[in-house]
């Protein structure tokens, strides 16, 4: 049995802190509140301390993320070479926008059914996870082509998921954007629907370099469901009219990217066995567990099966892809106040440069490298020699972890 067990410990005290403010946020507040707690920081990196979630936000900003190269031209390519050849009739191998043609989704390699559908726009739509009572299950998850799950403040974790190749017929809870959001929509060329933000990620959003496709929740689309739940958890939305507003705009266009994914159908090699993944969030845990038969992984959170509203349907992933990334809290953007006081900082995943990846697939796990040279690129991955590391043709969920949690991936074979 190979392990890599990462623990995190919380008193009982916490723990039923945790509960009760997450109760109490529920019953009103615009924000979901969440424990206060500091992110365990490594000796050895004086850049991971994050500054203190008491402190009210400031003046002085914090160093502006490193200047990404300019997005290039809409028919660049990566300039790394395949390990192998595609494989032949049996297998598929996907790296080059020539590979993926007119016909093949480049966010999870497979053949569209209707290629016109990859003639729109994708979307990203900002999701709530906590408090579990009232956003589970979550609608139009197993329909996305990506979801990312991340930190949105303390230990708490929300989700961006993309849709692109397939049309749910809702989605949602659909909550308030973070920082992370400013980055997610820039990579797929997308357009962000969410519910609202606090005044400092409001302010990055009206200034960001796709402004024109930040749809606010008065646009086309949106709905409240009018269920018996405190409000906040109630909008819901309809991606056939999202899609139409951004017709209507002018904006629905068929995507540029400037960078691609590599997918195979057949495993590379060099994994080792993974069938039972758990990652630790400090107030949840989220296992994932490998389904051979059916050529996937199933979600559990908090140790119960996590579902798709739409379905009914235990969510499910090719992919499990985790993302390690130096968080950093914004001093200047606070997310919760309480009784006048800044309870909660906006906490930012630096997802550019380049860092550590966990991959899983075909019930393997395979170690590299996630890099994203410029703005417009998406997260792309390679093995230990700089080759293309493949994923899976199909969905992925995109694992944001910091890099500051003490060891929080356990894996069994």
């Amino acid at each position: 049995m190979k392990q890599i067990v990462r623990k995190i410990t919380i008193s009982p005290i916490r723990v039923a802190l945790i509960y009760l403010l997450l109760f109490l946020a529920a019953c009103g507040q615009q924000e979901t509140v969440t424990p206060q707690g500091t992110l365990a920081v490594p000796t050895s990196s004086a850049a991971n301390t994050p500054t203190s979630a008491s402190l009210l936000p400031t003046d002085t900003p914090l160093p502006a993320p490193p200047t990404l190269a300019p997005p290039a031209t809409a028919t660049a390519i990566p300039t790394l070479a395949p390990t192998a050849t595609p494989e032949g009739p049996a297998g598929i191998f996907l790296l080059t926008a020539a590979d993926f043609g007119t016909d093949r989704n480049p966010l999870t390699g497979e053949l569209a059914a209707d290629p016109s559908v990859l003639l729109r726009r994708p979307i990203a739509v900002k999701l709530s996870n906590a408090p579990p009572t009232y956003v589970r299950p979550q609608s139009g998850l197993n329909q996305a082509d990506i979801v990312y799950e991340h930190i949105a403040e303390a230990t708490i974790t929300r989700f961006t998921a993309i849709f692109y190749g397939q049309t749910p017929p809702s989605i949602g809870p659909i909550r308030s954007a973070r920082l992370i959001d400013l980055e997610i929509p820039a990579m797929y060329d997308a357009a962000l629907f969410f519910s609202g933000a606090s005044t400092g990620v409001n302010q990055r959003l009206n200034s960001v370099d796709f402004a024109n496709r930040v749809m606010r929740a008065n646009e086309l689309g949106y709905y409240r469901t009018g269920a018996n739940k405190p409000f906040e958890h109630t909008l819901y939305g309809n991606p056939v009219q999202f899609w139409q507003g951004l017709t209507n705009k002018g904006l629905n266009v068929r995507p540029s990217f400037t960078s691609y994914m590599a997918f195979s159908s057949t495993p590379p090699p060099g994994g080792s066995a993974a069938a039972n993944i758990t990652l630790d969030y400090q107030w949840e845990k989220v296992n994932w567990q490998y389904d051979a038969a059916a050529g996937h992984y199933l979600r559990w959170s908090a140790g119960v099966p996590h579902l798709d509203g739409n379905t009914g349907e235990q969510v499910r992933a090719k992919n499990i892809v985790v993302i390690f990334a130096n968080h950093q809290e914004d001093a200047t953007i606070c997310e919760q106040i309480t009784n006048g006081v800044c309870t909660w900082l906006s906490l930012e995943a630096q997802i550019w440069g380049s860092g550590r990846v966990v991959i899983f697939r075909d019930g393997q796990m395979y170690e590299g490298t996630w890099t994203r040279a410029n703005r417009s690129d998406m997260l792309t991955f390679t093995d230990a020699s700089g080759n293309p590391l493949p994923l899976q043709i199909g969905n992925s969920w995109f694992q944001m972890m910091s890099v500051a949690y003490n060891n929080p991936l356990t894996v069994l074979p």
